[in-house]
């Protein structure tokens, strides 16, 4: 199997490259590094199967349009996701065939955004916003919930083996990778007792908006567009 990470460091976004022997997948790809994914997958000798977004991205533009255009692939986001422009939407427990011997297994974890999914892969999970290395994806508007995103972690995602491995959508302090356990063990917004004690750490955040909110959510929900022609 082939698995890179890849990072878009303006914005601290990890893409995944998932592949086979033949096909392969990107998930949270940034439209900025298009032509470097193209590259990439021709260097390896891949074709591209699917371009998964884990959820609608508020602080980077994605790629999915732009690669569906240049490679055919198919597109594809979580229900309830409301970018209408992708080519197949999945639910919880879908699996997406990438090649023989690699798949991916969608897990619906609303929190961050209600149409958040984490992809299970082997031994490994591929969180995206829902849980970071030491954080978790804030609540505070896509419509997360906080109470949501606690259900989502401790009754799916922190149930999988301690020794999974944990690769986030982002990490802004050079973290790459960790493991269920460890994020149980030192995560600081895991060590709560209850849901109401987590939605009380949550709300008392106040984050200041993504920097490419305004022009990243009205984009990314025609596939990376950035406008409506």
């Amino acid at each position: 199997m082939i698995f890179r990470q890849l990072i878009h460091r303006d914005t601290s976004t990890y893409t995944y490259l998932i592949g086979g022997e033949t096909r392969a997948a990107l998930i949270d790809p940034v439209a900025e590094d298009l032509d470097k994914y193209v590259q990439l997958l021709d260097e390896l000798g891949l074709t591209l199967a699917y371009g998964i977004d884990t959820h609608v991205h508020a602080d980077h533009v994605t790629a999915l349009g732009g690669l569906r255009d240049c490679t055919g692939c198919v597109t594809v986001m979580g229900h309830p996701a409301r970018a209408q422009c992708v080519s197949q939407t999945i639910a919880d427990g879908d699996v997406i065939e990438v090649d023989d011997g690699v798949s991916l297994r969608a897990m619906h974890t609303p929190g961050h955004t209600d149409d958040s999914y984490v992809f299970v892969l082997g031994d490994r999970v591929l969180t995206g916003d829902t849980l970071l290395i030491r954080g978790t994806g804030r609540t505070d508007f896509q419509n997360g919930d906080a109470a949501t995103q606690y259900r989502s972690l401790f009754d799916k995602v922190l149930r999988l083996p301690p020794d999974t491995r944990v690769y986030p959508g982002h990490d802004y302090r050079g973290f790459t990778e960790s493991t269920i356990a460890e994020e149980l063990a030192h995560n600081p917004r895991l060590q709560v007792e209850s849901q109401d004690a987590y939605v009380a750490l949550m709300n008392a955040l106040r984050l200041p908006s993504p920097r490419h909110m305004d022009i990243a959510v009205p984009a990314n929900l025609r596939c990376g567009k950035t406008s409506p022609s």
